[in-house]
């Protein structure tokens, strides 16, 4: 069973705040139930088991475009929306967080006991993947947190995240059930971090004889580490920088949400009268749903779509976030009846944008779009997590009096 990417992230504490998490619930099923229309579900998981187009996937449900906190904020939002249409999409997201994740197997069980899959399968998949991140590699990461997502076709996704209290960073390991091999015989694509010296590696394919010798209670450390095809490490700092950015694709975007003749354009492509700052969120959205794996290298630009709960790049437009929300529903609503336009204008909005990228080469002026989006952030009804602090009260010195300490 091949594991498809892993990611390195920095450890944030807090939470999210409602404001945030329904709006990541209603975008994430808005953005799950638009793949799966156009795509089917093995799509979806495909998608779910590369860490760049899940980071991006985060980054544009306003969340931390780097941080640990993607993770279990995009999972939970996940399960909680697709619970309610589980059996009309046909995918089950079981697991979580802590004792959460430890409810993995019975969800299973009960899953297959109603649509006659191999219970014990499935749960020894869901036990072994956890094994092999948490103990076949000995990198210092332990997990805690375990998602698997099942389709009704019996196909299935792991998104996994281990914690290192030594260095402080979480460790995001993806999965997908599609290529079929033995757990303990080369299970991964390949891993890679910052160099920790020999590494025990039990699954490696030169294993086999450490593998015999711990049969026998005796001990073997192999010492070659893969290359890793698929690997994303983000860095500590937390602000978005011009470097972490393609400026060309996101000029793209930008060109056509504010330049007359290609935002007119763009609005015949969606049937709709949509503002400049909606169209650029919905582009980068339409991104996420249509694009191919070689766009998600730089997933600090999807948090140009609806910003960052910690005021990175800027905070959260709620007018604009809400704008999205309502667009891809109203679309998937329509399209349920066979009114197929404005999904399909929202998938045009993507091939457009490509087109506008290759044909005239723009490029977003890093500082100057930050500081447009700060100077109308309050018109579109920005917040941060640092809005919901309780103000102190001004206590008056007659006050004081009563009250001393």
């Amino acid at each position: 069973m091949k594991r498809s990417g892993i990611a390195d992230l920095p450890l944030h504490g807090g939470r999210v705040p409602p404001w945030l998490s329904e709006r990541m619930t209603k975008l994430g099923t808005a953005i799950t139930e638009t793949i799966v229309y156009d795509y089917g579900t093995s799509a979806f998981l495909s998608r779910l088991s590369d860490p760049f187009w899940f980071q991006a996937l985060g980054a544009v449900m306003g969340m931390d475009w780097h941080s640990s906190g993607i993770t279990t904020t995009v999972m939970g939002a996940l399960k909680r929306g697709l619970g309610p249409k589980a059996d009309e999409l046909g995918i089950y997201v079981c697991g979580g967080r802590g004792r959460f994740s430890r409810q993995t197997p019975h969800e299973l069980r009960l899953l297959s006991d109603r649509y006659g899959f191999d219970g014990d399968a499935l749960v020894r998949s869901s036990r072994l993947t956890a094994k092999v991140d948490n103990n076949a590699i000995a990198d210092g990461f332990q997990i805690y947190l375990h998602s698997f997502v099942l389709t009704k076709s019996g196909e299935w996704a792991v998104v996994q995240q281990g914690l290192n209290d030594a260095n402080g960073m979480a460790r995001r390991y993806h999965w997908h059930s599609a290529s079929v091999k033995d757990f303990v015989a080369e299970p991964h694509t390949g891993i890679v971090g910052d160099n920790q010296g020999v590494i025990m590696n039990l699954v490696d394919a030169e294993a086999k004889p450490a593998q015999s010798a711990l049969l026998e209670i005796t001990h073997e450390h192999p010492d070659k580490i893969l290359n890793e095809a698929r690997y994303l490490r983000m860095p500590s700092h937390h602000e978005v920088r011009e470097k972490n950015v393609d400026l060309k694709r996101l000029g793209a975007v930008l060109a056509v949400a504010y330049e007359r003749d290609l935002h007119d354009f763009a609005e015949l492509l969606l049937v709709e009268n949509l503002g400049p700052r909606t169209l650029q969120s919905l582009a980068l959205v339409a991104e996420v749903v249509h694009g191919a794996p070689t766009r998600f290298s730089d997933p600090a630009r999807f948090s140009f779509a609806h910003g960052g709960k910690d005021r990175h790049p800027f905070p959260v437009p709620l007018k604009t976030y809400d704008e999205s929300i309502n667009f891809l529903r109203t679309s998937l609503d329509a399209a349920k009846v066979g009114d197929t336009d404005k999904l399909e204008g929202f998938c045009r909005l993507d091939r457009f944008v490509k087109r506008v990228e290759k044909e005239h080469s723009p490029l977003a002026e890093f500082q100057a779009l930050i500081a447009h989006e700060k100077q109308i952030s309050r018109s579109l009804g920005g917040r941060t997590v640092f809005d919901d602090k309780p103000k102190k009260a001004k206590v008056s010195p007659k006050q004081r009096s009563l009250f001393p300490d």
